[in-house]
C-alpha cells in the first residue's frame, strides 16, 4: 500500500509522493522552552514520531531528514528571565532540557537537525528583506509588516477569505499598520530585552517568520511535509506559507502554497476529562510530572490511542487502560522469552525472516492509511494473539514462535512501544522506580530479622503504595508491578 494522509491544505487524503525518495523532508514546529510542557504539546511529537518511523522504514533511514524547531527567544522567555533575573539562555537552556528528557520518556526519537531561532538571525533577517524587495511587506516605526493583501492566496490553508478578513476585522488596528491582519516579520525590542541588529533597527524577529528562515536554511523549499497541531493552522501556518513563497517574490496569485510545503498535516486538540486545559480551570498536566509516576510508554500509548486527526480526552480510564494493553504485550513477551531462551532469532533463514516480515503487512496498511494508530493497535494485537496461540500449542516449531516474537516487536517498533525488556517493564519501567523497591525489600528482610513488626508494616505499607506485589519463596523475596 502508499501512504496516504490527509491534507489540511487540500482538505482530502492524498497519496504521498516526495519531490525526491532520495531525500524526504517533514519540518514539524517544536516547543517554545520558557517552562515545562504539558501532555497536549506531546501530542505532536509523537505522532509525528510515528509518521519519521514509517518514512525511514519506507525510503531508508539516510533518505529522511526530520527537523523539529526550538523557539528561544519569545515574549514568555522574556517574561521568564525578567523575573528571575537571569539571561533568557539560561531559561531557554533548562527548559528545553526538560522537554528533550520528556520526549526520551516518551521513546520519541530526536529530530535530525534542531535549528534554535537565535542561531539563525542572519537568515531571517535576509527573508524579511526579500519578501519587502517583493512589495509584500513594509516598514514603519522600528516594525517591519506583511501585507497580507499582497498575497491574493492568502487564506488558503485555513480556508479563510481575506476579503472578509480584511472587512470583518473588529480588533483594534495599531497606527504602523496598513490593516489588522498584517502580522509583525520584525518588532522593536524593549531596553531590557534580547537584540539583534537589523536594517530596520535594532529588534527581534516575530513569531512566525522564524519557521520560514529555519526551513528554508535547512530544507529548502519546497519541504515535502509540514506537520504541527490544529491550533497552529491559523495564524501561524498560514502566514508561514505567505511569507515562504513571497520571499522569493511569488505574490502572484498564479503561485500555489505547494510552493512552500507540499503536504499539511495536524493534529487535533487534547482535553482533559472533557474539558478544555486552561490554567484558571487548574487542569493543566504537565508531561514532566506525568513521566514521573508512570512509564513513558503508557502516556505515549494514551496518546496514540485515538486517531491523530480526532480529540483525544485525557483521563484515568485511558490510563488505565493504556497500561493494561501494555501489560498484556508485554507479558507474551515475556513468556515467548521464557520459551525461547535457548533459541537466538539471528538463528531463523532467509525465507522464515521473508515470512515474518510478511507479518508486518496488516499493522503497515494501517499506518499508510493517514497514520491510523487505532487500527494499527488493534492489528498489533492479532500478532500478539498468534504469538500467544503458539506458546500454547505444545507442538508448535520453536521456529516458528521466534518468527511470531519478531514480527510483534518489529511492529511495535513502528508505533514506538514495547521498547524496554518484559523485565524491564513488570519492574515499572524506571530504575530509581527498581532501586527503591530493591531498598525496601533489603530493609524488610531486616526488620524481620530483627521482630521489628511495625517497621515491616510500614515498608510493607509504602510498597503497596506503589503498587508492588510481593512474592516470598524459598531463595528470598521477588517483586513485580500489579497488573
Amino acid at each position: 500500500m502508499t501512504l496516504h494522509i490527509h491534507d489540511t491544505l487540500h482538505r482530502q487524503k492524498r497519496a504521498f509522493t516526495p519531490r525526491d525518495p532520495n531525500r524526504v523532508t517533514l519540518y514539524v514546529c517544536g516547543p517554545t522552552v520558557y517552562d515545562f510542557a504539558h501532555i497536549g504539546n506531546a501530542r505532536p511529537p509523537v505522532v509525528f514520531d510515528v509518521l519519521v518511523r514509517l518514512l525511514r522504514r519506507t525510503y531508508g533511514v539516510e533518505s529522511v531528514i526530520y527537523a523539529r524547531n526550538v523557539t528561544d527567544v519569545d515574549d514568555k522567555i522574556n517574561q521568564k528571565a525578567t523575573k528571575e533575573g537571569v539571561p533568557i539562555g539560561e531559561v531557554t537552556a533548562r527548559y528545553e532540557a526538560a522537554y528533550l528528557a520528556d520526549m526520551k520518556a516518551l521513546n520519541v526519537g530526536a529530530p535530525d537537525i534542531a535549528p534554535h531561532v537565535t542561531d539563525h538571525i542572519e537568515a531571517i533577517v535576509a527573508q524579511i528583506q526579500g519578501i519587502i524587495d517583493a512589495g509584500c511587506a513594509y516598514a514603519a516605526e522600528g516594525h517591519v509588516l506583511f501585507d497580507v493583501a499582497a498575497y491574493p492566496k492568502y487564506g488558503a490553508l485555513s480556508g479563510r477569505n481575506l476579503d472578509d478578513m480584511i472587512a470583518g476585522a473588529r480588533v483594534e488596528v495599531a497606527p504602523y499598520k496598513r490593516n489588522a491582519h498584517d502580522f509583525v516579520l520584525w518588532k522593536p525590542s524593549k531596553a531590557d530585552e534580547p537584540s539583534w541588529p537589523s536594517p530596520w533597527g535594532d529588534g527581534r524577529p516575530g513569531w512566525h517568520i522564524e519557521c520560514s528562515a529555519m526551513i528554508e536554511a535547512n530544507l529548502g523549499l519546497p519541504i515535502d511535509i509540514h506537520g504541527g497541531g490544529i491550533d497552529l493552522v491559523f495564524p501561524h501556518h498560514e502566514n508561514e506559507i505567505a511569507q515562504g513563497v513571497c520571499a522569493h517574490g511569488h505574490s502572484h496569485a498564479d503561485t500555489a502554497p505547494e510552493e512552500y510545503s507540499r503536504y499539511w498535516m495536524h493534529n487535533g486538540f487534547l482535553t482533559v476529562d472533557a474539558e478544555k486545559m486552561s490554567k484558571s480551570i487548574g487542569n493543566v498536566l504537565l508531561l514532566h510530572d506525568l513521566v514521573q509516576h508512570m512509564p513513558g510508554e503508557v502516556v505515549r500509548w494514551a496518546l496514540l490511542s485515538a486517531h491523530y486527526r480526532q480529540p483525544l480526552d485525557w483521563n484515568q480510564t485511558l490510563l488505565d487502560q493504556s497500561r493494561k494493553n501494555l501489560d498484556r504485550l508485554y507479558g507474551v513477551l515475556r513468556d515467548a522469552d521464557a520459551a525461547l531462551e535457548e533459541f537466538d532469532v539471528s538463528d531463523l533463514d532467509e525465507a522464515e525472516m521473508e515470512l515474518a516480515e510478511n507479518e508486518l503487512a496488516p499493522v503497515l496498511d494501517a499506518l499508510e492509511d493517514d497514520l491510523n494508530t487505532p487500527e494499527a493497535v488493534a492489528r498489533l494485537f492479532g500478532l500478539s494473539s498468534a504469538l500467544r496461540d503458539l506458546l500454547s500449542d505444545d507442538d508448535a516449531d520453536i521456529r516458528d514462535v521466534a518468527a511470531a516474537r519478531w514480527s510483534l516487536t518489529e511492529a511495535a517498533g513502528l508505533l514506538g512501544v514495547l521498547a524496554m525488556t518484559p523485565a524491564e517493564w513488570f519492574e515499572g519501567g524506571d530504575p530509581a522506580f527498581k532501586a527503591e523497591v530493591e531498598a525496601l525489600l533489603a530493609s524488610r528482610v531486616t526488620a524481620r530479622a530483627a521482630k521489628d513488626w511495625a517497621e515491616a508494616d510500614r515498608i510493607r505499607d509504602r510498597l503497596t503504595e506503589l503498587n508492588v506485589v510481593v512474592m516470598d519463596g524459598p531463595t528470598g523475596a521477588t517483586w513485580r508491578v500489579k497488573v
